[in-house]
């Protein structure tokens, strides 16, 4: 059977380099921002849904995220009614995303939000990614357009590192990327252990 690993964390904590680790170490990698995208191109299974919801939202044959985000911001229960669209159509292409690598060891489920939309209950496991605050605070403003404003914003609707960190079953610090890759290749032996 395969075991479904949640890899998650905070904003800047190194969770898509830590993912590309379980990807060249040959372990299938769902992400769950890839997906979205995906969904929301044209010919995507979120386009008419979210279309139909959000007209302004849809151009070229898909949905325009920056047109969406104007959409939500005019609009206080937006965010709850393009949720309850969005995560059934992301959840089931998830769940395909398993099954078709149901001869797969351990796959890896990249989900930003994974303690916050309750997904945990999911997972066979969960490994947290997480640096300090200094070092998380140096990457996120490396980023183009980003404020201290909006990272204030970002991590006030994530749940704290300590909270994620102290509900893991795996932490993966990211301070180097030595200790990373030593994090993961312990992951997968223990895995592999109980397989």
């Amino acid at each position: 059977m395969t075991f479904r690993l949640g890899l998650t964390g905070s904003i800047g904590m190194g969770k898509s380099t830590t993912a590309e680790m379980f990807r060249n170490a040959g372990y299938p990698v769902w992400d769950a921002d890839q997906a979205v995208h995906r969904l929301y191109a044209p010919g995507g299974a979120a386009v008419e849904p979210v279309a139909a919801a959000f007209p302004s939202a849809l151009r070229n044959g898909g949905i325009d995220r920056d047109a969406l985000k104007t959409a939500i911001a005019n609009d206080p229960a937006a965010l709850d009614r393009l949720s309850a669209i969005v995560h059934p159509i992301v959840a089931a292409d998830r769940h395909a995303f398993v099954a078709d690598h149901s001869d797969a060891l351990l796959v890896v489920l990249d989900i930003p939000l994974l303690y916050e939309n309750g997904y945990e209950g999911q997972m066979d496991g969960v490994a947290v990614v997480s640096a300090d605050a200094r070092t998380q605070r140096l990457r996120v403003m490396a980023r183009p357009g980003m404020t201290d404003d909006l990272l204030d914003l970002i991590l006030s609707r994530q749940m704290p590192d300590a909270e994620k960190r102290a509900r893991a079953d795996w932490i993966i610090p990211t301070d180097s990327l030595a200790s990373a890759r030593q994090a993961v290749d312990q992951i997968v032996k223990e895995i592999a252990a109980r397989a």
